[in-house]
């Protein structure tokens, strides 16, 4: 028997509370998505405030804003926000009271890029080893020292106090998608043999010592969550069974919210194409099957992201303990109240089919036309569907490569 729309409402508005103590008033989330809103110094802008504003009126239980860098002259894109002290305090406390004057909680996603960064003028991409990702056009990165790893540990740690202070309600540790915190668990870009590389566990040792630091400097009671891949799907990475061992033991240092992804820029898991099994399709989500098996080692609150569409599938996730909060991406860049058109009964837009014969080319275009639908409604607009691919690609050749291109000659 299906569902009703009523029966949806109750499960998808129920609150969640967190070990630290917090609650979310909701459990349809919003996952990060770049915003690239920063300005040219890497401030949050007023954009920021409209965007939020808007999202965090939507009737949903958690933003988790765009990524914030942790160190300014190490970027995943020219327009990111970096809170590496407390310069942008009073732009961030305006960011963070928009935002959360709706009731919704908004915790900011916090990263180091390692080896996806972008060429800045006087710096070079870092990462665990000299290893090149198979990305065209990236540079083979400096391999860090032990005492350059710990100066990021800390930078994490220094980012996670000063957003706290401008008023936001949480933090996510990015640890996904082949940024730093997950070049250092994969055996493909970790090769090292001190003790931060090598067996998995010495590869696990930066996340958590980047989440011992955190929560050294910002309490037992403040939210700090991690997103975290379920697997790299890539022959040789970063594996399932290693994922869980890393879950076990960031519970032990107190996580309060695992939000499930998986793949890289290398090999996109959610934009390239869809070859779940059909058993998995119909049940909508992406990694359901790897959220159920980490419940049996974890009662950290669960997060997953990818595939959700229906209010059906987000209700039949929720009641079958496959996961506590749907996590909507995408949805939220074409309708900013998503939360509530669900709770409605309506369905979360999508938007796919960009495609060209190179994935990587089709990833990228995928993430910038919700970038772009993002910026509109930041902007004071309405996000619009109907925009061509070939000015999806005008756009982001415009906006990041001479952007990159600026950057690299200083400009």
């Amino acid at each position: 028997m299906q569902p009703t729309v009523e029966a949806a409402i109750d499960v998808l508005t129920q609150p969640l509370a967190l070990p630290c103590g917090a609650v979310l008033p909701g459990r349809i989330g919003k996952s990060a998505m770049s915003e690239q809103l920063g300005d040219r110094v890497n401030a949050p802008t007023p954009a920021l405030n409209t965007l939020y504003g808007r999202w965090g009126s939507g009737g949903g239980g958690l933003l988790i804003t765009g990524n914030v860098m942790v160190d300014r002259r190490h970027l995943g894109e020219p327009k990111n926000v970096v809170v590496d002290d407390d310069r942008h305090l009073t732009q961030l406390r305006a960011w963070a009271t928009a935002a959360q004057a709706g009731g919704t909680p908004t915790w900011v996603q916090i990263n180091h890029p390692g080896r996806q960064a972008l060429r800045i003028a006087g710096t070079h991409p870092v990462a665990p080893s000299p290893i090149r990702p198979k990305v065209p056009g990236a540079p083979t990165p400096k391999q860090l020292t032990d005492a350059e790893i710990h100066a990021i540990v800390e930078r994490f740690a220094t980012t996670a106090a000063v957003v706290k202070e401008a008023g936001f309600h949480g933090v996510q540790i990015h640890g996904a998608h082949g940024y730093l915190v997950s070049q250092f668990l994969s055996p493909r870009a970790n090769e090292r043999t001190d003790a931060w590389g090598g067996d998995a566990t010495k590869r696990m040792r930066f996340v958590v010592e980047v989440m011992k630091a955190i929560r050294a400097r910002v309490g037992a009671a403040y939210p700090v969550g991690i997103k975290l891949n379920s697997a790299d799907f890539q022959r040789g990475g970063f594996t399932e069974e290693e994922s869980m061992d890393v879950v076990a033991a960031l519970t032990a240092e107190g996580l309060d919210l695992l939000e499930v992804s998986g793949g890289t820029y290398e090999s996109p898991a959610m934009t390239t194409g869809d070859t779940r099994a059909e058993s998995t399709k119909q049940r909508e989500a992406y990694f359901l099957d790897y959220a159920e098996k980490v419940r049996a080692i974890t009662p950290v609150p669960l997060m997953v992201t990818g595939g959700f569409r229906s209010p059906a599938g987000m209700r039949d996730a929720i009641t079958s303990g496959a996961t506590d909060v749907v996590g909507l991406g995408r949805p939220f860049a074409l309708d900013a109240a998503v939360p509530r058109t669900v709770a409605g009964g309506g369905t979360a837009p999508d938007m796919g089919g960009r495609k060209t014969s190179a994935k990587q080319l089709d990833a990228a275009l995928e993430l910038y036309f919700h970038t772009r639908q993002i910026q509109r409604i930041g902007g004071g607009h309405e996000p619009t569907a109907s925009e061509p691919m070939p000015i999806t690609a005008a756009h982001m050749l415009l906006d990041n490569g001479w952007a990159a291109l600026r950057r690299k000659r200083g400009g």
